[in-house]
């Protein structure tokens, strides 16, 4: 299948309104596309099925499943797409919103203070017109933008269209090898300078690690942190650490999907409380964003022996059950003409207000730019 004949056939099965999900796995020229035969709207809260899942930040709503079985699959290699992107997109200060977030913040900073929170994540949209509405275009753009990131464009006609480039892996487990991560703190990059993060970043980092940490112990055997390294997504830069264990034998999925989804670094800590604060105060509903969404177990054949030569060893491979899950960040929905696109902060007990909002600012610039 060419380029153009895969973009056809997204295209066309757009145009009837049917169900797809495209997206493009970190570090990899893969693109790959479920095209759901029908309009039915499945759904899943067991995560025993075999599919693609886009979970909600809430998890007592709806999360939406496009069944293996139920869809065509298909993927193309591309080394790159001939579009250009804006390096900053203009963003006009709206006072009244500025007001709302900064106040906001500060409540949450007065729950920490008082000792009710030790985190808490808080969030807003922006609205832009959009120039050109067909989102492929700006799924392409994104590819282009986000080369370390989870880019995907997801659609149902019942649902809504949710386009994004998210960094955040929530999990991996193949077999029973669970892989995650926690990402905090945020910084516009900078091509010629090293970056100088705060205490108050390194605290929110280490506030998520400690949590996943402490998740996911009673579920394994052993538990591997990584030291803390910089990562860049477009035009940010985050704290990352890697987290690797080895779960017990038969542990059902969705009990670690509930241990770990709303992490700290989406939600804030303790998790319940945090939650329970969002929902009550950030006076909209986050619906997909801060959910998470990817491969729901899925057959993958690992060879016995990674040397070519060995063709004999080669032909006989180890199936396992796999199932990728990214926390859906940077993100915007689609609808008519306009954009809604999602940003927040991780808030502690050093942070700023103002500072928070240029935050929020920063990220939506850098989403905003493949819009122009």
């Amino acid at each position: 299948m060419t380029e153009d004949s895969f973009f056809e056939a997204l295209q066309h099965h757009y145009h009837k309104q049917l169900p797809f999900v495209v997206y493009s796995r970190p570090i990899t020229h893969k693109i790959k596309c479920w095209l759901q035969n029908d309009a039915t709207l499945h759904k899943t809260d067991t995560f025993t099925e075999s599919g693609f899942v886009f979970a909600p930040f809430n998890l007592e709503d709806q999360t939406i499943l496009f069944p293996k079985d139920a869809c065509q699959f298909s993927e193309i290699d591309v080394d790159a797409f001939d579009v250009s992107v804006s390096a900053v997109s203009e963003v006009h200060e709206n006072t009244e919103r500025q007001e709302a977030h900064t106040r906001l913040v500060s409540n949450g900073i007065q729950y920490i203070q008082e000792g009710r929170l030790r985190k808490v994540v808080l969030s807003r949209y922006e609205t832009k017109k959009l120039q050109n509405k067909n989102p492929f275009a700006i799924f392409k753009r994104l590819i282009s933008t986000y080369k370390n990131a989870m880019v995907y464009c997801w659609y149902h006609p019942k649902v809504g269209l949710w386009i994004g480039a998210t960094p955040e892996l929530l999990l991996k487990l193949e077999a029973n090898r669970l892989t995650t991560i926690s990402l905090a703190g945020t910084q516009p990059y900078r091509r010629i300078s090293k970056p100088i993060w705060t205490n108050k970043e390194y605290e929110e980092q280490e506030i998520v690690t400690d949590y996943i940490v402490e998740q996911i112990e009673p579920f394994t055997k052993q538990v591997s942190v990584s030291p803390v390294d910089t990562i860049r997504a477009g035009n940010l830069i985050h704290l990352k650490t890697k987290i690797s264990s080895i779960v017990k034998d038969s542990l059902p999925l969705k009990e670690i999907v509930e241990a770990l989804h709303p992490t700290p670094a989406v939600c804030g800590f303790p998790k319940a409380d945090a939650k329970a604060f969002i929902l009550q105060n950030e006076n909209y509903k986050r619906n997909f964003y801060t959910g998470f969404l990817g491969e729901l177990n899925l057959k993958q054949t690992k060879t016995r022996n990674y040397n070519r030569r060995n063709v004999e060893n080669n032909a006989y491979g180890v199936v396992k059950n796999s199932s990728t899950f990214y926390v859906n960040l940077r993100c915007m929905q689609l609808v008519d003409d306009e954009a809604y696109i999602y940003v927040g902060g991780g808030i502690t007990k050093d942070s700023d207000p103002y500072k928070e909002w240029e935050e929020t600012v920063n990220k939506a610039k850098t989403i905003e730019a493949v819009l122009d």
